[in-house]
């Protein structure tokens, strides 16, 4: 933003304060569903004779300020009834509104949970997308459970190097580079069973918001996206149940109201039986191992004032890989948080948070106890976030707050035993501060121009105690030695790292069914995921910004073009280019020890980065036939001093085509089905250009260092599923509202998709003078069909 742009802008806000002054008045409320109590976030707020409005926040709380005078005021929310209420505003006014599910018999299959089909079009928002819990239960899933992060790889921009993968890349980004939070609490790692499920009980969940670009000045600390997932409140009216029975595991959920229309809670837990069911039949598990993963998640809220109302949310999961009672590898995820509302007046809106968030993981291995290892690690997070909502106007919304986080880094406590002697091999722990200062403003200039503009400024320090240590000057790609150290005391504090992180968005309206937008965003992250596998996995190691790993930045330029089709607007289509530049892109050199290495950081090269691609997007909401279809051209490159020859070189998530169509069909009012598929080319892979035999075993390597010098195959699968609802009970005894089968076919036609591909000689030697023979293998994580049967109830 130039320095006369900021200063116009800074300008129209004082003026904005000004005029709001004059003869207006504010009104404001809460949006809510009427069958549960639950918020309604995104709700729209009309004024049609100003053709002005405004939106309900995270919260469901909405506020407009107007002059005085008699208005009509529509309240919607897509999938919902509207409510028109006519208002003789001469003073403040709150008005809390109870909107009741639309009773149409063909449903409305929703991607976003916008109110109005013009909303994308018309606000300034882009590189956005927002998924409705309803639309989630919709997709085909592996073996019929509901999965989010599934979910939204359904989406242009955001994609995954395969089954068996955690997490998600967005935009060329690696894993480590998404802000995945659950209720404002960091989640590091978002996967059950090594990416094949994830974390979020879709029973517990209400809103799933995705950030791609354009991404708000409130947010910080990851590059590539932010992934708000925001759980439900409880029935605040009446007792419910909501479970499932599937192939692999069973989910039950409980909710109802603390006092009625006053507070509320839910519980909501799972846990996989594939173990139970296989131990009579498996050894290794009749002696004391286990596969499985359970979670729990309970929230509850409670509105101690019309001003004040207290959230208390948390999860606890951990998955279980052992092979014995004495051996395997388990990880897991906790969160808390409290939260607190406050309404200062009908424009001042506040919310402070505070968050507990730990991930820790573990391994161990060995056959008895002179000869074992044991390992394990943690991250922990406190976290404090004053966040305010200042509604100046019509035409202005400003938001301002801060954030603080403390980070607590366990690496590793190791220890090692061999002939009965043990040896502790354990790294120092770290501690970090980040903390952070944002302001941001959404303003509408005109009926044609609206803006979104803001700032972010970061700091992080290290403290001791602590040992930095001091690398030589090599060969890049070759492993650095420590050439000396500074040891620093406990609550000593190290030089911080800062940054300005300025955040532009702007759209103009062409009509009121199209408009263009741009945006530009910069973001910095301090946290580092060091993986050098080809998908993510739970041990991977995280470490903090130090004087050897600078912070990864990264600037992101969009522009888009969107637009809504169909007398109706049924139909929504977007085009959207990006071009994202980053600096301090972690790499690795040739053999890198990653595993409980003191000198971790001279194993590290970090170079630049360069993400550029088109998204293409079309959407059809309403009617029985209904669904989307994505498709993203893209490519993603670095470039580290020291490896690939010093030239750019693809990374290991970087896919040229992705298309995914997923389509939604209503038979009848007790039959549907739905069909996804997915297409993506293949990811990059380093193969040996030479080889040379020692002792009769051929030795494979890359002679000329290159990088990312063959594809695999192309990714490509088709899934299918089945919905029957339940009749209505007739009992008196069981108060069943509504239950439903679901049966579905993951990879219908039996892709064997590559997960990687390696050579292998087989068990035998060469002899001399004769020529070894090797052969290419490819491992597939799934290579048949997965049928799949799953009950769901609610009562």
């Amino acid at each position: 933003m130039t320095r006369p742009l900021l200063v116009a802008c800074i300008a129209s806000v004082f003026l904005s304060f000004a005029a709001s002054a004059q003869s207006k008045h504010t009104l404001s409320g809460y949006i809510k569903d009427a069958k549960d109590g639950e918020v309604l976030i995104g709700a729209t707020v009309l004024i049609k004779e100003l053709n002005a409005g405004a939106t309900a926040n995270v919260y469901g709380f909405y506020s407009i300020t107007i002059p005085s005078g008699s208005y009509t005021i529509l309240y919607s929310f897509i999938g919902y009834e509207k409510i028109e209420r006519t208002v003789s505003l001469a003073g403040d006014q709150r008005i809390d509104i109870e909107l009741k599910e639309s009773t149409r018999e063909l449903k409305e299959v929703i991607v976003s949970s916008e109110k109005d089909p013009l909303t994308k079009v018309q606000n300034t928002e882009m590189s956005v997308a927002e998924l409705d819990i309803k639309t989630i239960k919709k997709i085909p899933a592996f073996l019929g459970e509901v999965d989010i992060i599934r979910a939204i790889q359904s989406l242009p921009g955001i994609s995954t190097v395969g089954e068996g993968a955690s997490g998600y890349n967005s935009r060329g980004g690696n894993v480590g580079q998404n802000l995945i939070l659950l209720d404002e609490a960091p989640v590091y790692n978002s996967s059950h069973m090594l990416g094949f499920f994830s974390v979020f009980n879709p029973d517990a969940v209400l809103d799933v918001k995705l950030h791609k670009g354009a991404i708000p000045a409130q947010y910080g600390g990851r590059l590539s996206s932010i992934l708000d997932v925001r759980m439900k409140e409880g029935n605040n009216k009446k007792f419910e149940t909501t479970g499932g029975i599937g192939t692999i595991f069973s989910r039950l959920a409980f909710e109802g109201p603390i006092l009625k229309n006053k507070g509320s809670f839910i519980v909501a837990a799972r846990r996989s039986y594939i173990d139970i069911l296989a131990r009579p039949f498996v050894k290794a598990l009749k002696d004391g191992g286990a596969l499985n993963f359970y979670d729990l998640t309970a929230k509850a809220n409670y509105n101690f004032s019309t001003r004040d109302r207290i959230y208390l949310s948390g999860y606890f999961g951990r998955d279980n890989f052992l092979f014995s009672k004495d051996q395997g590898f388990s990880w897991g995820n906790q969160t808390a948080t409290m939260r607190w509302n406050h309404l200062f007046n009908q424009k001042l809106f506040s919310n402070i948070t505070g968050v507990y968030s730990e991930y820790s993981y573990k391994l161990e291995f060995g056959n008895d106890d002179a000869n074992k290892f044991k390992w394990n690690s943690a991250i922990h997070n406190y976290i404090l976030k004053p966040n305010l909502t200042y509604f100046i106007n019509s035409n202005n919304e400003l938001s301002f707050g801060g954030e603080g986080i403390y980070y607590y880094f366990i690496p590793a406590n190791t220890i090692g035993t061999t002939n009965g002697i043990q040896r502790d091999v354990s790294l120092a722990k770290k501690y970090n501060l980040e903390t952070s200062l944002y302001v941001n403003n959404i303003q509408r200039l005109s009926s044609v121009v609206s803006l979104d503009y803001g700032i972010r400024f970061s700091q992080f320090r290290s403290f001791g105690p602590d040992t930095v240590y001091h690398y030589n000057d090599t060969v890049p790609g070759i492993r650095r030695t420590v050439k000396s150290f500074t040891a620093h005391k406990s609550g000593q504090a190290s030089t911080p790292f800062g940054s300005w992180q300025p955040r532009f968005s702007a759209k103009v309206q062409l009509s009121e069914v199209s408009s263009i937008k741009a945006s530009y965003n910069r973001m910095v992250q301090y946290l580092h995921l060091i993986s050098n596998t080809t998908a993510s996995n739970p041990l991977d190691i995280w470490t903090p910004t130090s004087q050897n790993i600078l912070p990864e930045i990264g600037d992101q330029y969009t522009l888009g073009y969107f637009r809504t089709l169909g007398k109706e607007h049924e139909w929504e289509a977007s085009v959207e280019s990006y071009w994202r530049a980053t600096q301090n892109q972690i790499d690795y050199i040739n053999g890198a020890d990653l595993l409980v290495n003191k000198f971790l950081e001279g194993d590290l090269l970090s170079g630049k980065g360069r993400a550029y691609g088109l998204e293409f997007y079309l959407h059809k909401k309403t009617g029985r036939l209904n669904g989307w279809i994505s498709y993203t051209l893209a490519k993603t490159e670095l470039q580290v001093n020291g490896i690939n020859n010093n030239n750019w070189y693809p990374t290991r998530y970087d896919q040229r085509h992705n298309l995914k169509v997923a389509a939604f069909y209503e038979i009848n009012k007790r039959w549907s089905c739905s069909a996804n598929f997915v297409f993506m080319s293949g990811t990059p892979a380093t193969f040996p250009t030479s080889r040379y035999t020692d002792g009769g075993y051929v030795v494979p390597y890359n002679a000329n260092d290159s990088r990312g010098n063959v594809r695999l195959p192309s990714y490509h699968r088709l899934d299918i599923s089945v919905r029957l609802e339940g009749k209505p009970s007739t009992s008196k005894i069981v108060r069943k509202n509504h239950d439903y089968w679901i049966f579905s076919i993951y990879n219908v036609y039996a892709r064997q998709n590559p997960f990687s591909i390696y050579f292998s000689q087989g068990d035998q030697r060469v002899p001399p003078g004769q020529q070894a023979q090797t052969q290419a293998k490819q491992v597939s994580i799934i290579g048949s069909l997965v049928p799949s049967v799953s009950y769901n109830f609610n009562f």
